[in-house]
């Protein structure tokens, strides 16, 4: 019987060129899901394009609209320090995975979190999505939601939550 080439060798990483995002924020939780992934999975997606992605919730800016005085340049340092803090954020991320020998890329946008990952999902055809669970009950995951959850019924590829254990 003939040998039949179907395209994978058994050197070959089942990940090579796959599009694997971890979706962070400042919390401990997410922090540990990219470790996670790189101590679980990094020879996995060593071959793999990485993203690192984070959203900015928009700045609430309902309430400043009352005062008459500088209220468009402290919206737009408002403004401008989420999206630094976010910058910064992802530069310690990237320089994680590069310590672990991984080349990330960042990317951030502005938006529910929730909404905006799985957006950017589809946006990035990304077939692995990666999110860390905070651990909250379920009274209040259902009175403040759980991005996490949301996720791994919204988003359009395999969602792997990662729980921080004790």
């Amino acid at each position: 019987m003939a040998e039949e080439d179907v395209g994978i060798s058994a050197i070959d990483s089942p990940m090579k060129n796959y599009k694997v995002m971890v979706a962070i924020d400042d919390s401990e939780f997410s922090e540990y899901a990219l470790m996670w992934v790189l101590k679980n999975l990094g020879s996995t997606i060593r071959d793999s394009q990485l993203v690192i992605y984070t959203t900015r919730t928009p700045v609430d800016i309902g309430y400043l609209y009352a005062s008459s005085w500088g209220t468009a340049e402290l919206i737009k340092e408002l403004k401008e320090s989420e999206k630094k803090a976010a910058l910064e954020l992802l530069e310690k991320a990237k320089t994680t995975c590069t310590d672990y020998g991984i080349i990330a890329e960042g990317m951030t946008e502005v938006g529910d979190p929730k909404v905006a990952i799985c957006n950017a999902v589809d946006k990035l055809n990304i077939q692995l999505l990666v999110v860390g669970s905070h651990g909250r009950g379920a009274v209040t995951r259902t009175l403040l939601g759980s991005v996490s959850n949301y996720c791994v019924h919204h988003a359009n590829c395999p969602v792997l939550v990662v729980k921080k254990t004790d």
